[in-house]
């Protein structure tokens, strides 16, 4: 008897994902921008590819590399991250991250992880979520939700 194993190797690129931040629709803007960075540093540190190669300017100087995916940002109610979260952190092909009241009001990490110990999951209110994983199915979970103006 003769066995054929057939591999068939992926490459993943950047057009095969996606990666989408959705901030609270009412935050003031100096809380939507720390909103976004929280999220951008938290996501970034989970996964393999969130920073391209350094690049040099005509010059010769150097600049840090960036994140290769487009990030739009948009908006949606509170109750829309509540389920836009519950959702992503259902699949396991999806990377989410929520950024929510508990942590926004803590002025230490310690702080957060405290009174987020005390918080009810139906409690903890989200005022921004991140999620990273395959275009289609990304685009799915938030295709309803509008860019932020």
């Amino acid at each position: 008897m003769t066995v054929t194993l057939i591999i068939r190797v992926c490459e993943v690129t950047v057009s095969d994902r996606k990666l989408v931040i959705a901030l609270k629709e009412d935050l003031a803007p100096a809380l939507a921008a720390n909103a976004a960075a929280v999220l951008g540093l938290a996501l970034g540190g989970r996964l393999e590819s969130s920073v391209a190669e350094d690049s040099e300017d005509a010059s010769g100087g150097l600049h840090a590399g960036l994140n290769p995916h487009p990030v739009p940002t948009l908006t949606a109610s509170a109750d829309r991250l509540g389920e836009l979260h519950a959702k992503a952190a259902a699949r396991k092909d999806v990377v989410v991250v929520g950024f929510n009241e508990v942590a926004r009001r803590s002025r230490t990490y310690e702080a957060y992880t405290e009174a987020l110990a005390r918080t009810p999951a139906e409690d903890v209110a989200h005022v921004g979520v991140a999620v990273f994983g395959p275009r289609n199915v990304v685009t799915r979970l938030t295709k309803r939700l509008p860019l932020m103006a």
